[in-house]
């Protein structure tokens, strides 16, 4: 039932004008039509949503005695009126004034009918004027808003271009198809289609908004207030445009905080600078967030982000470890098939074939070829020995401390670091003028022969790295690899031993692949054989997303 709200606590939620542009009556619309249990929503727009925005839903729609309230200011049916109510929002619209900004705006037409209802209730506005009818309708809410902005002509004439606005109003539906996967959409843009989604789960709507492929390089992400999936670390952008998150239920722009806490999830299996696709449902208790810090309601604060960070990080981490990560070699005559994944977590059993240019394993196994970057795959053991070495043994005091040279950055950077460094055995002290005094270095790192140890220590330490330890082991991990033109077949073996071992078997410590698979069926079309060996092998042998 929709009532009134208080002033006093209209005044807590009131966020003036929430109609600036289409797009806001499309988020507004769309929210009202998730909020009333829609599992349908169609939309159509014409002129960029200047001329109309039509959202239909199966709902549960709006009793005939309430649709008078519809179009009035602050009159909702979502929220009780008491200020308590505001501290403990779980719908997505609350404020009362999605319906009355747009028709201030533009003109309003509303039909609705509750199931149980006999015939529907009709309601026109148009600034304060409000014209009520009955007519017959489906189930649910056929919300209309047309000519938008056309008694505000200085409004109108700024508003963006059409194409523009259509990019947008698809991109934000978009965003609300990967959040609401289990909802059936549809978006008619001039009559012509542009988006359409059968319910499905978190990667079948990655298929609909980004494709098939994308699709097929996705990983389903469980824990504790995180659900979602996340793409392989082959599947990376330079820009983090497709990191999308919801707080319960409604798409957000996400803090910085969050973004950090995926990307780290992937520890060294992303290379620095760019990003994963990730689609991820965080939920919070209504308590503890608060969806009113934004006009647009696009950004919620919460009363624990470190803590909601921190179930990130690990539900993406746990997520990229519950399975292989081997990309796969190009191959021959097509592009390469989409990675398929088994849910296993072994790394296979692989037999030397031989050794190529000096630098690369070939090794069998599966039933694949595969290809083994010796330096990347050394780099890795390596690293995972500095990490044991580090946690086994205590920090060695150096006989005589030793002055540094930072630069003012690094030095900003120690000031801010200094006790975390110390906690796994790096003691760095600012001795001014420009100085840093290293007192202690962890013992597993003084032992290697490393040219300028100490200053590459200090400046992966203090560098713009936001994990220095690991920033520091790969660098070192780094430097005694194997290089090309020093494999032969007797370190060939050593390699694919020592990664075998290895917890994280798939990425050097920066990020870069160790390890390309090119399975025998791909060989086998690539020669044209169609015989009893080219049937599904190993890995193949999983099925693929298909849309």
């Amino acid at each position: 039932m929709i009532h009134v709200l208080p002033p006093h606590v209209a005044r807590l939620i009131a966020a003036g004008e929430v109609v600036s542009r289409p797009l806001d009556v499309v988020r507004e619309l769309v929210d009202n039509a998730l909020d009333a249990g829609a599992t349908r929503i169609e939309l159509d727009i014409e002129d960029g949503g200047l001329r109309v925005v039509r959202v239909r839903d199966n709902g549960v729609g709006i009793p005939a005695a309430s649709v008078a309230l519809a179009a009035v200011r602050h009159a909702t049916s979502k929220l009780p009126p008491d200020v308590a109510a505001v501290e403990r929002v779980t719908t997505l619209g609350f404020r009362g004034e999605a319906l009355w900004a747009a028709a201030q705006a533009g003109r309003l037409h509303l039909v609705t009918r509750p199931t149980s209802q006999v015939g529907a209730a009709e309601l026109h506005a148009h600034g304060e004027d409000i014209r009520l009818g009955r007519t017959s309708a489906p189930a649910g809410t056929t919300v209309t808003v047309s000519a938008l902005f056309e008694a505000l002509p200085a409004r109108r004439r700024t508003q963006l271009p059409t194409a523009t606005e259509v990019r947008e109003i698809t991109a934000l539906l978009g965003r609300y198809v990967l959040h609401h996967p289990d909802i059936h959409w549809r978006v008619a843009v001039d009559g012509e289609p542009r988006l359409t989604h059968a319910p499905a789960d978190h990667r079948g709507a990655v298929a609909s908004v980004y494709g098939p492929l994308s699709a097929n390089r996705v990983l389903t992400v469980e824990g504790p207030g995180v659900c979602g999936v996340v793409s392989r670390p082959e599947l990376t952008r330079a820009r983090r445009d497709r990191m999308h998150f919801s707080v319960n239920g409604r798409p957000v722009l996400a803090p910085p905080e969050l973004e950090k806490a995926v990307i780290e999830g992937y520890a060294e299996l992303l290379p620095a600078g760019v990003a994963p696709l990730c689609v991820l449902d965080l939920t919070v208790a209504p308590e503890d967030h608060n969806p009113n810090v934004h006009p647009a309601k696009q950004m919620v604060a919460l009363a624990d982000l470190g803590a909601v960070a921190a179930r990130v990080r690990e539900a993406v981490a746990a997520a990229l470890s519950a399975h292989p990560l081997a990309r796969l070699a190009p191959t021959l005559s097509a592009p390469p098939a989409p990675v398929r994944d088994t849910g296993g977590t072994s790394f296979p059993v692989l037999t030397l074939v031989g050794v190529y240019q000096g630098l690369y394993v070939l090794a069998h196994g599966e039933g694949d070829l595969w290809v083994v970057d010796a330096h990347a795959a050394h780099e890795r053991a390596l690293y995972e020995r500095l990490i044991r070495g580090l946690e086994d043994a205590p920090p060695l005091e150096l006989p005589e401390p030793e002055l540094l040279h930072l630069t003012p950055e690094q030095t900003a950077r120690l000031h801010e670091r200094s006790a975390h460094l110390q906690t796994w055995g790096l003691t760095l002290e600012d001795f001014g003028a420009g100085l840093a005094r290293l007192r202690t270095v962890p013992a597993t790192l003084a032992a290697l022969a490393v040219p300028r140890l100490h200053e590459q220590i200090v400046e992966a330490a203090l560098g713009d790295s936001p994990d220095p330890r690991r920033d520091v082991l790969a660098r070192l991990a780094c430097a005694p690899a194997l290089k090309a033109g020093m494999l032969d077949h007797a370190r060939a073996e050593l390699v694919l031993a020592a990664l075998s071992a290895c917890e994280q078997p798939w990425a050097c410590p920066h990020g870069r692949p160790t390890v390309l698979r090119l399975p025998e069926r791909d060989l086998a079309h690539a020669f044209g054989r169609r015989g009893v060996r080219d049937v599904a092998r190993g890995r193949d042998s999983a099925p693929e997303f298909r849309h």
